[in-house]
This record gives C-alpha cells, structure tokens and sequence, in this order.
C-alpha cells in the first residue's frame, strides 16, 4: 500500500520490453520506489539480459512470448495485484519515471480517470522524429474533432483507475492498444487529463518510429482506428461527450 498525501493506493507500474537491455537499469532506478506498490515488466523474447537485469533490480518479470505492444500491456494488467491505479510506462527511458507523481496526482486528487503524459510540450531535441509528431497531431486532431476530447498527444506514459481499465475491456495487441483506451475513454464518458511531461531520446532502435514501415503502418492502422470507432458509435446511436 502506499500513502500519497492522505490516500492510500495501490499502483502497479507495468513496463513491456523487448531487447531494453541498455535501458531498464535507468528506468527502474529512477521509478520513485515510494509510489509504487510492484512493478512488472512484461518482457516479449529479449536476448540481450533485459529480463535478467529487470529481476536483479527487483522487478516482477512476466515473460510474454507473443509479440505486440497490447499484448504485453494486457498481459501485465491482467498479472497485476490488486491495484488501484496502473500505470503504463515504455522501458526504453525516452519518458523520465521520476516524473511519476506528475502523472498520478490528477487520479489522486479525483479530477481523472485516466491520464495521459503529453510529449510534445517538453521534448528535448530529436527525440520524436519529425514524422511521428505529424502523425501524433494528425490522430490527436481526429481524436478532438471526432470525439470532443481535448489531447495533444498519445504518449505511451500513462496512469488510469484500475476499475476504468478493466470496464473499458481493451483489446488491440499491437500499437492500437493506445488509441482504443483513450476512444474508449471517451465513449464511455470517463474523464482523460492530459499531463505535460519532459521526453527525451529513447535510448536503443525504436521497433515501430525507426523505420519506414513501422511508421507507416502505425499511422494508418491508428487513424483507420479512430474512424472505424466513430462510426461504431454512430451506427449503436451512442451520443457524442459533451
């Protein structure tokens, strides 16, 4: 259990990996130890030692041999131990853990349901390449346009209740996991807060922003997302959030 301010919570920290190796060490030893109540890390088949470090440094490893980035997230939230908030957070150190109580005070304090870190506000240099933030801006237009909520970004280091996560019922095992919790959020009339956060760059290869294909193929599979799930919504009559 952990006290924040007069709240006692439980936050389980989730951190999917694939070949992290020269980067978990960082991202662990800079998690604030006293906001957490464990963390898991979800690793997808390294065979560079990440696992091995994750554990050594007190880490609860998941090993999840099917690849994909919803996939690992899911995999840690349904391992996870009775929490109140979870937390998700990439083990390349590209988000600064450190900024943690940042990301959870709006939930705390009772003004969120789910908090998004936003990337774009304070990035260092070259740490987003030119053709994700387009492509962040493009979806977070979609997103404003379509779906009334106000985001800027769709950054990976992100916080929500517990109970919000298991109603939304998330599905996408690749790069879409992120996108249909913040659709779903909205649809669901759950209250998302955006949180300004430092990104820098990430330490290792990206397996989706470094290449050509990746960045592609991300790109449209989360746009055509976020139109496939308005019209959902409109066929089922749902209203639009004010």
């Amino acid at each position: 259990m952990v006290v924040i301010g007069q709240v006692r919570v439980r936050v389980s920290v989730i951190i999917p990996t694939h070949n992290e190796a020269e980067a978990i060490g960082r991202v662990l030893a800079d998690l604030p130890s006293d906001l957490s109540t464990e963390v898991i890390v979800v690793d997808s088949n390294s065979n560079d030692g990440t696992p091995e470090i994750a554990a050594k440094m007190g880490a609860r490893v998941i090993h999840e041999p099917r690849r994909g980035y919803g996939r690992a997230c899911l995999t840690g939230l349904a391992a996870a131990d009775s929490p109140d908030v979870v937390v998700f957070l990439d083990g390349d150190y590209s988000d600064r853990p450190s900024e943690l109580p940042s990301l959870l005070a709006p939930i705390i304090e009772g003004s969120a349901d789910v908090t998004l870190g936003s990337r774009l506000r304070q990035r260092s240099a070259r740490a987003l390449p030119w053709h994700q933030v387009l492509g962040n801006r493009l979806a977070a237009s979609l997103i404003r346009l379509l779906y009334g909520l106000d985001i800027s970004d769709l950054g990976p280091f992100r916080a929500g209740r517990a109970d919000v996560l298991r109603t939304l019922a998330l599905q996408e095992t690749t790069y879409g996991w992120a996108v249909e919790m913040i659709l779903k959020c909205s649809l669901a009339g759950f209250r998302v807060v955006e949180v300004p956060m430092s990104y820098h760059p990430r330490i290792g290869k990206s397996k989706i922003s470094g290449t050509l294909k990746g960045t592609a193929g991300a790109g449209w599979f989360i746009l055509s997302l976020i139109v496939r799930y308005y019209f959902r919504r409109r066929r089922a009559g749902t209203p639009r959030p004010a």
